[in-house]
């Protein structure tokens, strides 16, 4: 099958969600459900015996599916390289740290210095609190986060559209 890295995540991303959807069938046909008289005479109202055994083989198989479809795509993210020759992998890893240090960046870049009057029995003044660094070089190291993570994740999508051979 030829695919891409982009439609390899989502075809993992259905196999998860079908995965899941047998793991929850699965926890509903565990029982079956009958009535037994005083007689001795069994009555059978559910019987998911067979639904059971069809949706566990389809549940193991998902796994196993999933597991191989990973392995292709986490190895994709380790051959395929940026132009810098960072892999897929560690880009995305960096642009990680890098949205964490923009965030960082955004909050530093909210803060004002603030002057509060105190004033106690005997005594008034002023409480200053004054940020501590140049919030223009803030600024600046802001923009210059938000550009690099924009053309990582550029880089990485264009990445994510070339195409292999994958053995489904």
């Amino acid at each position: 099958m030829k695919t891409n890295l982009s439609n390899l995540m989502n075809i993992v991303a259905d196999e998860e969600r079908k995965f899941a959807s047998y793991g929850y069938e699965l926890k509903e046909y565990a029982y079956n459900t009958s009535t037994q008289e005083l007689d001795g005479t069994i009555n059978i109202i559910e019987d998911y015996k067979e639904d059971f055994t069809k949706d566990f083989e389809e549940y193991k198989k998902t796994q196993q599916k999933i597991t191989k479809l990973k392995s292709v795509l986490y190895q994709k993210n380790n051959t395929f390289k940026l132009p810098d020759g960072r892999t897929i992998q560690e880009a995305l890893v960096d642009n990680t740290n890098l949205r964490k240090m923009k965030s960082l960046y955004n909050y530093l870049l909210s803060q004002k210095s603030v002057k509060k009057r105190e004033t106690e029995v005997n005594n008034s003044y002023f409480e200053c609190k004054t940020i501590n660094f140049d919030i223009n070089e803030i600024r600046k190291e802001y923009e210059t986060l938000e550009k690099k993570i924009q053309d990582t994740d550029f880089e990485i999508s264009k990445l994510n559209s070339i195409e292999f051979d994958i053995d489904v």
